[in-house]
């Protein structure tokens, strides 16, 4: 996988992510929020069972999921909320692409932009990056438990393409039309899935060096941190010097 997703797992291990649970309540809340939107059946909405899926990963409670999927479907007032996709550089020349969902777009463009520009990257025009990524549904399982073969084997008929070495996990994708019958056949084969979602995934990456590659994880963390940012996807391979470090 790509170094931003090294960087991710790396984060998660450490338990980063548990030090900002608050943050972490926000926004899987806010993306059951606008998947309910396509119903509130998480049978019948992929997008609404992974963010489901999602939120219980960061042990968001039971009621506040509940809460969520009915201010979705409108059983309850809920602050409008809009998703913005934002596309720039960040240092070496790295893509980024940033997920944002905001009740307020003069806000949180400016604060995105005064993050990329305070840590040396910019804001392109749109379209200026996308086409580098494919949207891709990305299944996380224990390597302790399966192997690649059981996981090919089970999963070819759903429409897996490829299962990737992801350190202590193997990485699953399938094409996004295909995450549900994907999933379906991971289920009805009785694997456990650690994680599901539809991902962005770079063509191909930029290797940076180590002091690059710090700026770009300094960057990438202050882009999540904020608020309105839910997901941050770049296209950079970070040096093997660099993950040993961490």
């Amino acid at each position: 996988m790509a170094g931003h997703s090294k960087w991710k797992n790396i984060q998660h291990r450490k338990g980063r992510q548990d030090l900002k649970r608050g943050k972490m309540f926000t926004k899987v809340s806010k993306e059951i929020i606008l998947a309910a939107k396509g119903g509130g059946d998480p049978d019948m909405n992929a997008r609404l069972r992974a963010a489901i899926d999602a939120a219980k990963a960061v042990n968001l409670p039971k009621d506040k999921i509940e809460t969520a999927i009915k201010k979705g479907t409108g059983e309850l007032a809920s602050e409008a909320l809009e998703e913005i996709m934002y596309e720039g550089y960040a240092p070496g020349g790295v893509a980024i692409l940033i997920e944002a969902v905001t009740d307020n777009r003069n806000r949180t463009v400016a604060e995105v932009r005064h993050i990329l520009s305070k840590n040396g990257g910019s804001m392109g025009a749109a379209g200026c990056v996308a086409w580098m990524f494919d949207t891709k549904g990305v299944f996380a399982f224990d390597k302790e438990k399966y192997t690649e073969d059981q996981l090919l084997e089970a999963g070819l008929e759903g429409g897996v393409e490829d299962v990737l070495d992801d350190d202590d996990s193997w990485q699953v994708l399938c094409a996004a039309e295909d995450f549900h019958n994907a999933r379906s056949a991971f289920e009805a084969a009785g694997i456990e899935i650690m994680s599901a979602g539809l991902n962005r995934i770079p063509q191909t990456t930029v290797a940076v060096d180590v002091e690059t590659g710090r700026k770009v994880m300094k960057l990438y963390d202050a882009l999540d941190d904020n608020d309105d940012v839910q997901n941050v996807y770049a296209n950079f391979e970070l040096p093997a010097e660099l993950l040993a470090e961490m």
